[in-house]
This record gives C-alpha cells, structure tokens and sequence, in this order.
C-alpha cells in the first residue's frame, strides 16, 4: 500500500514504508527484587528459570531473527553482561543492539539522582569492559522513572528510551537545561509476553488453575496489536523476555508473528537505536502537531 494511503495523523517512515516495528527483548535474567534483596540465593528454581534467558533461549531467539532477516534491540542488565558476557557478545557479533537496563534490574524510581548515577556508570563501565560498546539507549527495569532519570540518563550519554507508555509513536523528552531532547520509543503492556505466557505459584488460587493463556490466544492478540498499528502507520515496540517467550514451544509465537508482519508488506523493521536516529533527524526541530501531518 503506498504511502499516500497512511492515516493522516501517522508519521512517515523510511522509503515510504507504512509503518514501524522495533522488536525488543529484555534479557534480564535472573535479575530484579529478588536478586537485589539477596533471597534469589535461598531460591535455586527462581535463579535458574531467570538464567535459562541468556545461557539457552537467548541462542534460539538469535537463530530465529537470522532466519527472518531482522534487527532487534537487547535490553539487558549490566549484571548479567558480567555473568553471561559470551552469549551477550553473540547479541552484538549477530548485529543486533543491546542498551542500558540497569546493573541488577533496579527500580530508578525509588533511587535518588546519585544513585541512578552510579547504577548507569557502573553499568557503562561493564559493557565497555565485556563488549566494548557503550550503549545509547535504555529501558528502565521498573517501568517507571523519578523527577531525576531523563537529566541523568542524557548526562550519561543516552540518546534514546523506551520506557514509557504515552503514545503510539515515538515522541520527544525535554529535560530542563539540556539543549537536546532525548527520543522516547513507546512500548505497550498488550506486547509484553510476561502478560499471558508468565506463571508464578505464589499465590496459587484458585488452587491448580492454569494460568498461562491459550497460545492461540497469545498469537491472535499480538498480531491484532501489529495490524491495528500498521493500518494507522505507527510504531509498534515490543517487551518481550527470552525466558519467558524464548523456549521451544513459545518461539513459535514469534516466528508466526513476524512472519504475519513481512506478509503485509511495508514494514520498517528497525533497532530501537535506528528508531530513535530517524526520528531525531527529521522531527527534532518541528512541533509535536508538526510532526503528525
């Protein structure tokens, strides 16, 4: 479908492609509250599903984006570079991107502004260290940020996140006193495979319910999502995790899913850190209002 058929209100992506798709997995192993608690050490089952992430199913993923011909970004915790460091250098050596996502998956809203500034210059000190990139972009492990994150995040060098809710499309942040904004790329909770493909025991009621939703189900919502954004010509981001989504039987979901997308034609796939570059060339200087017709 040509170009002049998107919907007025939907940006202009790329050689005239109809619309955008980031694809984005958070390694983030065995990583979060637990690991920064130190009770991860008294749960050996947790510890392990966490590492079936980046030491068995990060390998499958990569294989299948070989396969289907597309870039994705890595978020991955600065810790688990530290313990994994080959398998995180296959992410890069297979052409991918990898950003910031903490040292050990912190919430950055419960951290002042040093605090936020030692997690990001450890965390640039260890991919420097393992990888020798040092990353543009980053997803906050929580979900969420304080007043401090955007000022912290630019002054380390960040150029793009992917953190927030608040469109469909990527759009830009201004912290006060910076010249610069910074690009932030939009993810949505119905693209999060924790939703429907991640079960926890505790609390297991109503007692021996299955609660992983049906893989039909799973693959219909998803590619609803996509269909939905590449009518209206956006960009659709995702925030998917190896050890959830990344095993044998799950896998399949994404391979059906990407292989829905490249069926339509007309879709800019793209890393995060492409994204956000594109964006900040030909958006930077015009308005938000601007930017959407």
């Amino acid at each position: 479908m040509p170009a002049t058929d998107l919907n007025p209100g939907a940006p202009r992506w790329p050689e005239g492609q109809r619309s955008c798709v980031a694809l984005a997995f958070d390694l983030d192993g065995p990583t979060g509250d637990a690991m920064l608690d130190g009770s991860i050490w008294n749960n050996p089952s947790y510890f392990t599903l966490g590492s079936y992430g980046p030491w068995r199913a990060l390998g499958r993923l990569l294989d299948m984006l070989d396969e289907r011909k597309v870039p994705a970004t890595f978020f991955v915790p600065a810790w688990v570079v530290e313990n994994w460091p080959e398998q995180c250098a296959a992410i890069v050596a297979r052409g991918h991107e990898i950003g910031y996502h903490g040292y050990k998956h912190e919430a950055f809203w419960t951290l002042d502004a040093d605090g936020q500034r030692a997690v990001m210059e450890r965390s640039a000190q260890v991919f420097d260290k393992y990888l020798g990139i040092r990353p543009v972009g980053f997803r906050t492990p929580s979900g969420d940020w304080g007043p401090d994150t955007i000022r912290v995040l630019m002054e380390a060098g960040v150029r793009y996140s992917s953190s927030m809710r608040g469109d469909d499309r990527p759009y830009l942040l201004h912290a006060p006193g910076m010249a610069e904004p910074m690009v932030e790329i939009p993810g949505r909770w119905e693209m999060d495979d924790y939703a429907s493909l991640a079960y926890h025991r505790n609390p297991n009621f109503p007692a021996s319910l299955d609660r992983i939703a049906s893989y039909d189900t799973t693959l219909d919502n998803w590619r609803r999502e996509f269909d939905g954004s590449h009518r209206d010509g956006l960009c659709l981001t995702t925030l998917f995790h190896p050890k959830v989504s990344g095993k044998p039987g799950r896998i399949a979901l994404l391979e059906n899913l990407i292989d829905h997308m490249h069926a339509q034609g007309g879709v800019w796939f793209a890393t995060c850190r492409d994204v956000a570059q594109w964006w900040r060339d030909n958006h930077a200087s015009t308005t938000p209002q601007e930017a959407r017709e």
